[in-house]
């Protein structure tokens, strides 16, 4: 199964997350396929191309837990 998840990047203390696509089982920060999007929660910035991503999510991926809640806070997707 597919997923959408962040993966953390960024230095000590300065987290800057991409938002990635991954198989499940996999790491999120070597394992994924494509790189969606970003989102730095610092200055609350978020970019992702909802359209790729809705493409995935048509074929059956699902977005992670800790991604859904952003999207939902940013009003990207709906609850």
């Amino acid at each position: 199964m597919l997923k959408i998840r962040m993966s953390r990047a960024g230095r000590k203390h300065v987290p800057f997350f991409r938002i990635v696509l991954t198989e499940h089982a996999q790491s999120a920060k070597h394992g994924f396929q494509k790189i969606l999007g970003f989102y730095n929660p610092i200055s609350k910035e978020l970019r992702i191309d909802m359209d790729e991503a809705s493409k995935y999510i048509a074929q059956g991926a699902q977005y992670s837990e800790s991604l859904k809640k952003v999207l939902v806070r940013t009003g990207k997707v709906q609850a």
